[in-house]
């Protein structure tokens, strides 16, 4: 029986906090034996925002070979997994926006059985990580997909990194986090494909 599992990580970082964390779970989805596609969703912001604050500007223009996802990359996986900074709470429109069309996809039921996880960050502990997590996974639960938090003693939802007043890099719990997350949605996609 074939035990590939092809993992998405679809994402949108402005600065580089969730690209750090998309990287990390990419790499270790691949560690343990998955394919995987890394994709960003489009910008969406007007150029003069974006030049407006450099750290974006140049975050933006250092990810320009990551590849824009589309549809096809969510239809080829086994297991997606959305990252997303917190935005009031919610997922950045960026991303809600690329989720927007897999509206076909769905009504077709071609998102149904499907493993999804996610991941996020935010400017402070209670800035609405957790929200936004479990706002994607509404949008799971309409899809029909398979929900896998990563579990254990982290945010029980998704890898989630709090930034500060400072924008404190990626520290070491997060990067561990998302590899427990990442190994074990390839662990649960690949139990699954062997139903």
């Amino acid at each position: 029986m074939d035990r590939s599992v092809n993992v998405t990580v679809a994402y949108y970082s402005s600065t580089g906090t969730i690209h750090r964390l998309a990287t990390e779970i990419a790499e270790t989805a691949e560690k343990h034996g998955a394919e995987v596609r890394l994709v960003r969703a489009a910008e969406l912001a007007p150029a003069a925002a974006v030049q407006s604050r450099p750290a974006w500007a140049a975050h933006l223009k250092d990810t320009e070979d990551v590849p824009i996802a589309s549809v096809d990359d969510v239809l080829w996986a086994d297991a997606v997994v959305f990252g997303t900074p917190t935005r009031f709470g919610n997922v950045s429109a960026q991303l809600k926006q690329f989720i927007d069309t897999l509206g076909p996809a769905w009504f077709s039921g071609l998102l149904a059985n499907k493993v999804y996880s996610a991941f996020t960050s935010g400017g402070s502990i209670h800035g609405g990580m957790e929200t936004t997590l479990v706002s994607i996974y509404n949008m799971v639960c309409h899809f029909g997909g398979i929900i896998v938090p990563p579990g254990g003693d982290l945010n029980p939802y998704g890898t989630s990194h709090v930034l500060g007043a400072d924008n404190k890099p990626v520290c070491d719990v997060a990067l561990r986090a998302a590899q427990v997350q990442a190994e074990r949605v390839v662990r649960i996609a690949r139990a699954l494909k062997e139903v």
